[in-house]
């Protein structure tokens, strides 16, 4: 897993110069983050991710020319370890979708605390993925209710990762965060942000709900007696 402790290189693509001045200054006042570049459309984000080495990237969905949705498609098809949080003013089904199939690591709506952003950014990086809390139902919608579940990870929306299933299962054995870093040899913080993505997935409010979920969801599969 990559040492989210060092500075990630970011790259941004908005075409909007207002908007991304905001969005460089939210990302420079985090020392975990080194803003690396920037671009305004989706080509030029492209030329420079194919020349240069980067962490992350936060993809405005609105871009002229090929626009985000084909730009997130050709990161995630050149490079599909390289995480993808696109940024929407919207989250209708059809553009959930969307960037769902683009291969996206997950979205935030446009206006978003920067907590919650840097939180975003910070997830996609250590291996999980995010999708704004006001679209878990949209998601469900999309996808179906049958298919939001973490055993199936190929029809799903946004399914759990190996990583989250580890830590969910830890979950319900009432391990602490320390206690999971420890066992798993990673930081407390990695943790917690794992913890608040499987919250966002699950569309529950805390790590209770979430441990209980993961005991109904073992008991409806065929139980061996002792």
């Amino acid at each position: 897993m990559m040492d989210i402790t060092q500075p990630l290189k970011v790259i941004l693509v908005e075409d909007d110069e207002l908007f991304r001045l905001g969005l460089s200054t939210r990302i420079q006042r985090e020392p975990m983050f080194e803003l690396a570049a920037e671009a305004g459309d989706g080509e030029s984000a492209i030329e420079l991710i194919n020349q240069s080495p980067f962490d992350v990237v936060l993809l405005d969905i609105g871009l002229p020319g090929i626009g985000g949705i084909e730009a997130c498609r050709q990161i995630k098809h050149q490079h599909p370890d390289l995480p993808v949080l696109v940024l929407t003013s919207h989250s209708q089904k059809p553009l959930i979708e969307q960037i769902i199939k683009a291969g996206a690591n997950g979205f935030c709506l446009k206006g978003v605390e920067a907590e919650t952003l840097i939180l975003a950014l910070r997830s996609i990086v250590a291996g999980a993925s995010w999708w704004d809390a006001s679209s878990t139902q949209e998601i469900r919608s999309a996808f179906g209710e049958s298919s939001f579940s973490p055993s199936e990870p190929t029809s799903q929306a946004a399914p759990l990762t190996q990583r989250e299933e580890e830590i969910l299962a830890l979950l319900s054995m009432g391990k602490s965060n320390q206690e999971i870093a420890a066992q798993l040899h990673i930081t407390a913080g990695t943790v917690r942000v794992h913890v608040h993505a499987i919250l966002q997935k699950l569309d529950v409010r805390d790590r209770t709900q979430a441990a209980i979920f993961a005991l109904n969801k073992k008991g409806l599969g065929t139980q061996k007696s002792h």
